[in-house]
């Protein structure tokens, strides 16, 4: 599956549990980590995980399962590493104090949107 395929299917199930301000930027040129970051703010811990578990569900229905999950129990800040594509899901107040838009200003910005659209939602 390519990291477009993957950054769609995160952005999706995110936008379907209602995850706020979803972000996607590219970050190819700026890193070896991942092609796509995918951001995306949940009201409280117990939504982070379920947002988690909703790009989890979504990515597994295709085969896909994470290459490594930090932070699942804690709440505040869970990342999905989907080697391609890495999903942060945070609260506001870790999205707010880790400032990732800030430190990789340098990436290209993506509108979410071109992810939703022919699903109704975008």
């Amino acid at each position: 599956m390519t990291a477009e395929e993957l950054t769609a299917i995160a952005v999706r199930a995110l936008d379907g549990k209602k995850g706020e301000d979803i972000r996607v930027l590219y970050t190819r040129d700026q890193t070896t980590l991942a092609d796509y970051f995918v951001l995306c703010t949940g009201a409280s811990a117990t939504q982070v995980r379920a947002l988690c578990e909703a790009v989890e569900e979504a990515m597994d229905l295709r085969g896909e399962a994470p290459h490594h999950i930090e932070g699942h129990r804690g709440g505040e800040w869970t990342l999905l590493d989907y080697s391609a594509v890495v999903v942060h899901v945070f609260t506001v107040q870790a999205r707010q104090f880790y400032a990732l838009e800030r430190l990789w200003s340098d990436a290209v910005p993506v509108d979410p949107a071109r992810y939703l659209e022919g699903t109704g939602q975008g």
